[in-house]
């Protein structure tokens, strides 16, 4: 089987992660346990997940000149993902200031540095959308960006897969060419004002959709009149931060592969779940082998 060509329009962040008992209280000073420097931004994270999960990748965004930006490019080039069309912005890259409580849960707050300047698509970047079988964004970058990238995949005839994190609304020119839209509640709230309650109001804007649910798994629908409940795979959760970006990158790959929309979203809910037994954003992503053995594992 080829491997699907995905291409990833998105943030490049490097994630300075903490481990504490608890998450502190706004005012509060809580002491941590651990600290650690890991590459990370729904982009980069995305676009190393889809290339572990066996996709052809490449990598569209921006870095800073800073020594974060060189070991973001390359942790990319490290995990097999094309980053020759990243761009380098004079000035700091991105970072996200992680706190990962016992229990797996975290609080993130992200800093946009050289993800704001990655506006206006070149015509290599638009070459790179319309030559992948499935482009994935994100909103860590700009939405004319992304919208741009989406029309433009759009007119070539590659599918376009959303995940519309962080919450926000969406203008209407860019959910008309979204093919699948990843989303958690809180996401989906912030499009259609309704979340688990009325999970098919999603289909009114799109014709596909997924929205995640933690430990319980996620929800599919299409037009087509699909509505189902994928469970979640039981394991001991370490740390939650990058399952989000697991589960997109492999349904991205699954979907590529002309996989059943269902079979699809249980891969990549197997995805999450190998992700989140390990701490760390990017160096948590699972291999292919590791998704398929849990997979199987419930077969």
């Amino acid at each position: 089987m080829r491997a699907p060509r995905v291409v990833v329009a998105g943030s490049a962040n490097m994630d300075l992660v903490a481990t504490a008992p608890v998450l502190p209280r706004p005012g509060e000073t809580v002491l941590g346990k651990d600290f650690a420097m890991v590459p990370g931004g729904k982009g980069a994270n995305q676009a190393i997940a889809a290339a572990r999960a066996g996709a052809s990748c490449a990598f569209l965004g921006a870095i800073g000149s800073d020594s974060f930006g060189v070991t973001l490019r390359a942790r990319l080039a490290a995990s097999g993902v094309d980053s020759a069309q990243a761009r380098v912005v004079y000035g700091a890259s991105g970072v996200a200031l992680v706190v990962v409580d016992g229990e797996g849960e975290n609080t993130i707050v992200a800093t946009p540095g050289a993800n704001a300047a990655f506006t206006s698509l070149t015509e290599a970047e638009l070459s790179a959308v319309r030559g992948a079988d499935v482009l994935v964004a994100q909103l860590e970058i700009p939405v004319e960006t992304v919208t741009e990238a989406a029309l433009a995949a759009r007119a070539a005839g590659v599918r376009v897969m959303l995940n519309a994190a962080p919450a926000r609304s969406l203008p209407a020119e860019l959910l008309d060419a979204v093919d699948l839209l990843v989303v958690n509640e809180g996401e989906a709230f912030a499009i259609t004002g309704r979340g688990r309650d009325d999970p098919g109001a999603l289909l009114s804007v799109v014709p596909r959709a997924v929205i995640t649910l933690g430990d319980e798994g996620a929800w599919y629908g299409d037009r087509d009149g699909t509505s189902v409940h994928v469970p979640a795979f039981k394991v001991e959760t370490v740390d939650s931060t990058a399952a989000g970006d697991a589960f997109t990158g492999a349904l991205a790959v699954a979907w590529g592969e002309g996989r059943e929309m269902v079979e699809a979203v249980r891969w990549a809910c197997a995805a999450g779940a190998v992700c989140v037994r390990r701490l760390g954003a990017s160096v948590a992503l699972p291999q292919r082998a590791e998704i398929d053995a849990l997979f199987g594992s419930a077969a």
